[in-house]
């Protein structure tokens, strides 16, 4: 466990927590017979959200001893629900907001921290929006638009590996985040006509 803590730069009190949440599992001894792999990761996963520090399943996945997403999920599922037997009431997990994950993200492309600072406001204003996708969608769809945009241009593939969501999920919410570009890309960062030449991806 504490492998996984050195190699997602986590904090000592996200540790605590990932092993206080396991401790109670395991009290309830049902966990018996379970992917313990699966469960640890998972116990990992909710104390990040938790101390407002998430992380993808991919990232946590990485470091889980070949435990899969699907597992990780399910496992998050059953402790969830054991907890809130346990406590009698709901678990609160924090809520996850695209911006983040952009720092982090920025930092494994190796984006100036110009870019980042704009992903990270067109992230902010994308919230005004109704937007129907997941926080880590939006945040890798800005990425790789804020990326087209410098001279530092990243392949799709790229964004998609570095953030863990699909290429055609990022199409996708490339296509509905793209009438609201001028709203939500800083212009600071880049003109309206700049944005009229974007291609989508």
């Amino acid at each position: 466990m504490l492998y996984c803590h050195l190699r997602l730069g986590l904090v000592a009190t996200i540790k605590d927590r990932a092993n206080e949440i396991y401790k109670k599992v395991e009290d309830q001894k049902s966990s018996r017979g379970r992917n313990q792999d699966a469960i640890l990761a998972a116990c990992l996963y909710i104390a990040c959200r938790q101390e407002d520090k998430p992380r993808t399943v991919k990232e946590i996945c990485s470091v889980a001893n070949g435990a899969t997403k699907k597992e990780i999920g399910r496992a998050k599922e059953y402790i969830v629900k054991q907890l809130e037997l346990e406590m009698g009431q709901s678990v609160e997990m924090g809520a996850i907001h695209a911006g983040d994950f952009m720092r982090r993200f920025g930092s494994y492309l190796g984006m100036t921290n110009q870019a980042v600072k704009a992903a990270q406001e067109a992230v902010k204003k994308s919230e005004e929006f109704d937007i129907r996708r997941s926080p880590i969608s939006i945040a890798a769809a800005v990425i790789y638009i804020v990326t087209q945009l410098s001279d530092n241009k990243k392949p799709l593939k790229d964004v998609s590996v570095a953030t863990g969501v699909a290429e055609g999920t990022i199409r996708n919410s490339f296509k509905d985040l793209h009438p609201h570009l001028p709203k939500i890309i800083p212009s600071w960062y880049a003109l309206e006509e700049d944005l009229k030449n974007l291609c989508s991806p």
